[in-house]
């Protein structure tokens, strides 16, 4: 599938089986979450934009690599998405953080927003869409949408497990946007939800029902 990258890394990987695990708890969950969202971070942010900058180190002048324009905008999709966020956010703090509020209606499978909060600029930012699953993709092309009509142009979409089916979606919607996820599962069952998947990320990030 093309503007898909499969994250593939051993430590990915395993963390990613434990979280699939029906028997792990919603602490340990939370904490194999923030651990996988910091290599998942590396990954997705290996190419920003570099420049050059002069500096003084303890030994001489040298010229060395910085991150290039503007600060990074992270955009949470509520409220599972905040699971990623808080690990990115510890590898990345100088960030700018914004919030697309959706639910899914449970009939129709299609996002309903109920609210929305993103940095100024956005056309100048690289913008980092996270949300643990891509499902459907009616919530990810929902979110990216909004980000769009407030002029972002450099947008990145990050999930833990993707379904087919999400993926067409979002080629389909935003052909400009890649994906990024540490899984591409097999199919969505007849409500929506990502087979084999690891259940309702939302209700196990935060011991709901």
């Amino acid at each position: 599938m093309e503007n898909l990258t499969i994250i593939d890394h051993p430590l990915i990987q395993h963390k990613l089986t434990e979280m699939r695990k029906k028997s792990t708890s919603s602490n340990h969950f939370r904490t194999l979450l923030k651990e996988i969202s910091l290599l998942l971070a590396y990954e997705i942010t290996r190419n920003l934009p570099m420049s050059e900058i002069s500096i003084e180190t303890p030994m001489e002048q040298v010229n060395s690599l910085t991150l290039d324009g503007k600060k990074l905008a992270l955009i949470s999709i509520l409220r599972a998405g905040n699971g990623l966020l808080d690990g990115i956010l510890d590898l990345i703090p100088s960030a700018r953080v914004g919030f697309v509020g959706l639910y899914r209606n449970e009939e129709t499978l299609e996002p309903v927003e109920y609210y929305s909060k993103v940095p100024n600029e956005l056309g100048s930012r690289v913008s980092i869409v996270v949300d643990p699953m891509l499902a459907t993709g009616g919530s990810a092309s929902f979110a990216i949408k909004c980000l769009k009509d407030r002029g972002a142009k450099d947008i990145r979409f990050l999930c833990l497990l993707a379904a087919p089916e999400g993926v067409r979606v979002m080629q389909k919607d935003h052909p400009d946007v890649t994906v990024f996820t540490a899984s591409l599962d097999r199919e969505l069952n007849e409500k929506g939800y990502i087979l084999p998947g690891l259940g309702d990320a939302g209700d196990r990030i935060y011991g709901t029902k």
